[in-house]
């Protein structure tokens, strides 16, 4: 079996409805399966999800966690499909309170949700927890999309000396789409789990908008894709001013050996 790379994932075609996140959620675990790496996949089991037409179940072995964000605890379910003709599994993080019964960054009337920082932490920690429970040790951990930007933090700090993690590379892919408002004063103290610190984030704006979350992703990451070229430029200049590697898209064709070049150059450091 070869290397293990555990894809994070914002959205994953056919799950829900078809956008530039989804075709990389799908796309790229397939291809490097295809590559020869060993995957697993996780994104968070938003309220517009149809379980019965995705035949998603719960793991009840997996499910029962009580994960406290700003002093309130927030049961994890963790449910489970297999993505038609691939045998890709797919782990969905869920919970009552962050996202049944509601859509993904926006509300019906177009509004970002004002928890969304405390979704992303609790997706975050949904899905590290869970890999551990696995004990499932990922080569490479690859963070699609705003809503797994907090895993770089966490992985290199409160999961650093997991064994499952103390070895694995982070790689951060940048899209355009971003949330429109900011994460509230209250996320850098939410962001507080074991050795993650609110101190460690002083160099970020207390506003904490798409920009500051870009940057902490980048921070703690070993690499850096850039999806397109509509993805902002000054978040590409701040990646390869901290000398972070950044892969733009390469042709479609070449998709799998490039990436495949860029994780085991990453995996040699």
């Amino acid at each position: 079996m070869g290397k293990k790379v555990l894809f994070v994932n914002q959205e994953i075609k056919p799950y829900v409805p078809s956008s530039e996140m989804s075709e990389f959620g799908y796309n790229m675990p397939c291809i490097m399966q295809q590559e020869g790496y060993e995957i697993r996949s996780f994104m968070p089991k938003w309220g517009n999800i149809n379980e019965r037409r995705g035949q998603l179940h719960e793991v009840i072995r997996l499910s029962g966690i009580n994960l406290i964000i700003d002093d309130m605890d927030h049961p994890l379910i963790i449910k489970v499909a297999s993505i038609p003709q691939t045998r890709i599994q797919v782990y969905f993080i869920d919970n009552e309170d962050y996202f049944q019964k509601r859509k993904m960054t926006q509300d019906e009337m177009g509004n970002d949700y004002p928890d969304n920082g405390e979704r992303a932490i609790f997706f975050a920690r949904g899905v590290l927890e869970t890999v551990k429970k696995l004990r499932w040790a990922p080569d490479i951990i690859h963070c699609q999309g705003w809503m797994s930007a907090v895993i770089p933090f966490y992985v290199k700090t409160a999961y650093h000396d997991e064994p499952q993690f103390a070895n694995s590379k982070v790689v951060t892919s940048m899209f355009s789409d971003q949330p429109h408002g900011d994460f509230g004063s209250k996320f850098k103290k939410s962001l507080e789990f074991k050795t993650a610190k609110s101190s460690m984030l002083k160099k970020y704006g207390d506003k904490f908008d798409f920009m500051e979350l870009g940057k902490l992703a980048i921070d703690y990451s070993d690499g850096i894709v850039r999806t397109s070229p509509d993805v902002k430029q000054q978040i590409i200049d701040y990646a390869e001013a901290e000398g972070k590697p950044v892969l733009n898209q390469p042709e479609q064709e070449t998709v799998g050996k490039v990436y495949k070049d860029f994780y085991e150059k990453l995996l040699a450091e």
